[in-house]
């Protein structure tokens, strides 16, 4: 029933072409989230430099995420 219906209805992740510096998947998680894509890198940067699990992240999602 309801659990359908918003599978349905999810927005899906991509990453972009437009506005990519490396392969778009902050630009995809900006226009998901509908944020600043600014905000996105430099959370992107911080979460990279606390431990190195965000670029593992980044790299699987640049891997993964198909691109629009």
């Amino acid at each position: 029933g309801d659990v359908y219906k918003r599978q349905e209805m999810a927005k899906p992740l991509y990453k972009l072409r437009e506005g990519r510096i490396i392969s778009g998947v902050c630009a995809g998680l900006a226009e998901y989230f509908n944020i600043d894509v600014n905000i996105v890198r430099i959370c992107a940067v911080l979460i990279g430099c606390a431990g190195g699990a965000g670029v593992i992240a980044y790299i699987a999602a640049a891997m993964l995420l198909p691109e629009r």
